[in-house]
């Protein structure tokens, strides 16, 4: 692996332009059983819904062994097998409108190589400026990783605790259903949300793999239950260990005292810590 010939997609911009139709903001009201009302143009656009606009299309002939995109184009062409979403960081600066047509330009920020415990990983941070015209709505960085398949001899890696004590709380069955649906909605071709045996008997996974998005979208969305009247004003999350379609889990948030800011977090079933996050509201 060349770390210094993929270090030349450092500072590669695009930019996309569309209009945000309700379609999808209906679709995954429904998907996360929420009773809002019909959203149509004019509606606010929920915070990290924009997740499922701008997204990448590409002929199913493009398609690697895994149903993600093949290597190249604006990501750098990282030669390992596995890629995941590692975290994210939002500002949500100008709230964003269903119905307008915004702007978004992503760049490349940084890529970094480091040896783990499980063998090598590339970081490759990518931001996101999402515009309704010369108004900037959402400043995003999005951390994925890469990493090779995993060695026989490698350590099982043991996730920490989930927090013990919350202040409210929801029980989430990821069924194959949610997880087709949201794949579906945000055009994630990746086969191990929605390919059982693929999962299990090419990748070694005991389950279909829930979405580290799908977490976040959840953890905020459990906070928009709690303070339904609150504005998200910036959001962090990291992913932490893998949550299987094959088992409950349950998503969890606490205040501070300061009653802006809000710890949220995944637990799994067995008690380990799935996601971890911290929204600021207005």
């Amino acid at each position: 692996m060349d770390i210094a010939q993929l270090e030349k997609w450092i500072g590669k911009s695009e930019s996309h332009v569309e209009r945000i139709a309700p379609f999808p903001s209906n679709a995954l009201a429904a998907t996360l059983d929420r009773d809002d009302p019909h959203y149509t143009d004019g509606t606010p656009l929920p915070p990290l819904w924009h997740w499922m606009h701008f997204l990448q299309l590409f002929n199913l002939s493009e398609a690697g062994y895994d149903g993600h995109a093949a290597l190249g184009g604006f990501l750098p062409p990282v030669p390992l097998p596995r890629r995941m979403w590692a975290g994210s960081r939002l500002n949500f600066l100008a709230p964003l409108s269903i119905g307008s047509e915004l702007k978004k330009v992503s760049t490349i920020k940084s890529v970094k190589a480091k040896d783990g415990r499980s063998g090598k990983l590339v970081f490759v941070t990518v931001g996101h400026q999402m515009f309704d015209g010369d108004t900037l709505g959402i400043d995003e960085e999005h951390d994925i990783v890469y990493r090779e398949e995993p060695r026989p001899d490698a350590p099982v890696q043991t996730p920490p605790p989930a927090p013990a004590q919350w202040d409210f709380s929801r029980d989430i069955d990821p069924s194959p259903v949610l997880l087709f649906r949201y794949s579906a909605l945000t055009f994630n071709g990746h086969r191990i949300h929605y390919d059982q045996p693929f999962c299990v008997g090419s990748e070694g996974y005991q389950g279909l793999v829930v979405h580290g998005p799908l977490l976040a979208t959840l953890l905020l969305d459990l906070l928009r239950r709690e303070a339904p009247e609150a504005i998200v004003r910036s959001f962090e999350f990291r992913a932490v260990s893998t949550v299987f379609d094959n088992e409950t889990f349950s998503v969890h948030g606490a205040a501070e005292q300061d009653g802006k800011t809000f710890q949220l977090w995944a637990r799994r079933k067995d008690g380990a810590l799935a996601m971890n996050a911290k929204a600021i509201i207005k």
